[in-house]
Formats: structure tokens, C-alpha cells, sequence
């Protein structure tokens, strides 16, 4: 069998362990936060920093281009002077949780991603998230780490491959933000 058939093969089994269910409490907890005028914080480290920028792309323009109703999301992975302003002068655990410190407010929602689930920065977003009062959403894999216990939601891919996770997680945005572009409509 070639490498695609299997590389194919196991992200179809990882994406069967994916709880649907989970993602439509994600869906409900963004359609609160839109119709209430909420803030969408998203973060992660390596790909899971592109999975978050590329989901906040989504939600900012394709579920809220011409509507009345739009979407306040931002991907804290964007802010790259003050993410390397805190990693050189405080720390890098520190770069998404004093992001939060200037924006967050009760009610808002926090939505961390990260594979393994024990990424520090991450970790240290969620605890300040969750003593506010923000609404919690994790994307995890494997076990679910210390990351997932710690969300109100985890929606996890539970599968060791970290390739095979991070597919999973992008196909899991892909889920919300086009169940606002398309879901909506049906």
C-alpha cells in the first residue's frame, strides 16, 4: 500500500474519533457569542498558531462578510511584536495570557488549541479564561492533556499522530465557521 492510502487511511479512523456532538456545543457557544456582541479569543503554538490565524480568518470574513450579525474573533498568535515582546522580556508562557489580561472580559469565549494538550502558554491562557469567566473551548489530541480537562468543551482527535491531529483540528474549524457560512441557510 502506498504512503498516501495509509496517511489517508488513519486520518479517516482519527476523524471518526472526532465528537460530533462537542463540536455542535462549540457552534452553539459561537452563535451566543456573535448574538451577543462577545468577543473570540484563539491561540496555539506551531501549526496550531496557523490552524487558530486561519480560523480567525474564516469567522472575521467568510461567516460574517454581508451579514448583520458578525463575529469579533481574534487569533492572538497574530500579534507577533507583543508575542515577542513578552517572550525576550517576560516569557514565553506568558505571550497569550497577557493578551487576555488587555481584552477578555466575562462572557467572552477562549478557544485554545494544542495537540498534545500541555503546551504552557496555552495552559496559562485557559486558567486565566476560565477565573474570569469566559467560556472554554479546547482543541486537543491524544489524551487530551492537561489542556482538556480544563475546557468547558474539549473537542479532541484522539490519535497519536501529531500530522493526523492537526488535520483533524482544521477540518473541526472548517465545521463551525462553515456551519455559519452554509449551515445556517439549510
Amino acid at each position: 500500500m502506498s504512503f498516501p492510502i495509509t496517511y489517508k487511511t488513519e486520518l479517516l479512523r482519527a476523524l471518526d474519533t472526532i465528537d460530533l456532538d462537542g463540536v455542535n456545543r462549540v457552534i452553539d457557544v459561537f452563535a451566543d457569542a456573535r448574538t451577543n456582541n462577545r468577543r473570540i479569543f484563539v491561540c496555539g503554538n506551531g501549526g496550531s498558531a496557523s490552524t487558530a490565524s486561519h480560523f480567525a480568518c474564516d469567522m472575521v470574513k467568510g461567516a460574517s462578510f454581508q451579514k448583520a450579525q458578525r463575529f469579533r474573533v481574534m487569533a492572538l498568535t497574530d500579534q507577533i511584536p507583543t508575542i515577542t515582546a513578552y517572550a525576550n522580556d517576560v516569557s514565553y508562557d506568558a505571550v497569550f495570557v497577557e493578551q487576555l489580561k488587555n481584552f477578555a472580559e466575562p462572557g467572552d469565549v477562549f478557544m485554545g488549541i494544542s495537540g498534545s494538550g500541555n503546551s504552557p502558554n496555552v495552559l496559562r491562557a485557559i486558567e486565566y479564561a476560565n477565573s474570569i469567566g469566559c467560556t472554554t473551548v479546547a482543541l486537543t489530541g491524544r489524551d487530551g492533556g492537561q489542556l482538556g480537562p480544563m475546557a468547558q468543551i474539549n473537542v479532541r482527535v484522539a490519535e497519536p499522530h501529531m500530522g493526523r491531529i492537526e488535520d483533524g483540528h482544521m477540518i473541526v474549524c472548517h465545521m463551525i465557521c462553515y456551519y455559519f457560512m452554509d449551515g445556517e441557510k439549510a
